[in-house]
């Protein structure tokens, strides 16, 4: 099947480990409208339908959270994803706002090697801020995140 340019550079910041399952879909999509190449209107339609993105909301906050990665070996997350939810503690200040969670993903370990490759993916996802989760925020039941300091200064210089 043929892509139009644009299509064709838009499929490519579409994460490599996907992008061919992506490509599939799209074609699919194409072929059930009856057309032979897929264009802009069919990629935008098949992002729409698969991952319920549309053009930018101007007025939504997108949001992600780094949570510890030997955390995550006991933690499924619920605190963090409850006080999102309900605007509680450190997200009590979009308690007036639109927000929407687009990421939740550990930091890779020590070192925090997972954070800049997926703060750049989803850089893709117009992401406007990154907190992190209280079990690298705080201590006491949590072992204190010796790479907290280093992280933070890798998703700031991100922009």
């Amino acid at each position: 099947m043929k892509w139009n340019e644009d299509a064709e550079k838009e499929l490519e910041k579409i994460p490599f480990f996907v992008r061919k399952m992506a490509k599939k879909a799209i074609e699919e999509m194409a072929k059930k409208e009856g057309k032979d190449f897929v264009d802009m209107e069919i990629y935008k339609k098949a992002k729409e339908k698969y991952l319920g993105i549309t053009e930018k909301k101007e007025d939504t906050l997108n949001i992600a959270i780094v949570r510890c990665n030997i955390v995550s070996e006991t933690c499924p997350g619920v605190g963090c994803l409850k006080a999102f939810n309900d605007r509680r503690v450190h997200f009590e200040r979009y308690k007036d706002k639109k927000v929407e969670l687009i990421g939740f993903f550990t930091c890779g370990g020590c070192s925090g090697r997972r954070v800049h490759r997926l703060v750049e993916t989803l850089k893709n996802y117009d992401l406007h801020i990154i907190h992190l989760s209280s079990c690298m925020l705080f201590e006491g039941d949590y072992p204190k995140c010796p790479f907290k300091e280093l992280i933070k200064k890798d998703i700031e210089n991100q922009g």
